[in-house]
């Protein structure tokens, strides 16, 4: 994730990252950049056309569309932008329960050892689901053999949420916690998994592919037809106006499309890697 300075936004205009549209949107801008040269090259050159009455019908419906087109896209902006923050959502909640879950262990556990084997598991959990979400390669050998074996679980968080809950029961038949503070305890570790649960239901359920498919004709044929309409009273300047739109439109869909995933290696997308390190980092100072 980017991070930025929000009051400091006159540098935005000049400077460019890894992730900004402008890069990714170059090629097509010149190609666009170049039709809409060749469409006003025919018009006034070529052709030799003047500006009729059909040639104003069209200016008027592009403009009954600018409002339709902007209407779609702020609908799925939003959309996105409401995925993105439901995930930091459960990844803030992630945060708090690991925290939580640290301080009942700290009191209710005696032994040491009990305690250290709770302070790898809580933050592994954070660690691994970083990576299920990434689809990353995550081996045993990245954790404590406490907290994730060499067995072939296709789903790993759920493994050390096993792991968990096993260590919990263990501790209730040695006599360790009572029955209540299993109850409590469950609970917490059962959350877990919702979270989890959440976070894939986030990443595995992208926008719709009509809907989608169609933003995406709508700009192309809406940039398209342009330069037919307004290169009489633009001229040659109509060229440079056509890529601003669609620059603008077509930027506004790249940014709706990287967020709505937001467990990627995008530079927009959650830093989790970096949460699941601070919930390393609580962890070992509540459990001692």
């Amino acid at each position: 994730m980017v991070s930025y300075n929000p009051k400091e936004w006159f540098s935005f205009i000049f400077r460019f990252h890894k992730g900004d549209t402008f890069r990714k949107l170059l090629p097509v801008m010149a190609g666009i950049a170049v039709y809409s040269w060749g469409i006003a090259y025919l018009e006034l050159e070529y052709w030799q056309l003047s500006q009729s009455s059909e040639i104003k019908n069209i200016i008027v419906v592009h403009t009954i569309l600018s409002f339709v087109i902007s209407m779609l896209l702020v609908f799925r902006t939003n959309t996105a932008y409401d995925r993105w923050w439901e995930g930091r959502k459960m990844w803030g909640a992630l945060v708090n329960n690991s925290r939580n879950l640290a301080i009942k262990m700290s009191i209710m556990l005696k032994d040491k050892e009990d305690k250290e084997i709770m302070k790898k598991l809580i933050p592994a959990y954070a660690s691994v689901l970083s990576l299920h979400l990434k689809n990353a390669d995550i081996s045993h050998e990245l954790f404590e053999d406490a907290t994730l074996s060499a067995d072939h679980y296709k789903h790993k968080p759920n493994q050390i949420a096993k792991n968990m809950i096993a260590r919990v029961n263990e501790f209730y038949t040695s006599g360790k916690i009572t029955g209540d503070q299993l109850i409590i305890l469950d609970s917490e570790i059962q959350s877990f998994t919702d979270i989890c649960g959440a976070c894939e239901r986030i990443k595995n359920t992208p926008i719709p592919y009509s809907y989608s498919a169609f933003i995406k004709k709508f700009i192309f044929f809406y940039v398209m037809t342009l330069p037919f309409g307004y290169v009489f009273q633009l001229g040659y300047y109509v060229i440079p106006v056509v890529v601003f739109i669609f620059y603008v439109l077509a930027s506004l869909e790249l940014i709706a499309e990287e967020i709505e995933d937001p467990f990627g290696t995008d530079p927009n997308d959650l830093p989790t890697d970096i949460i699941a390190e601070n919930i390393r980092k609580n962890v070992e100072e509540l459990i001692y």
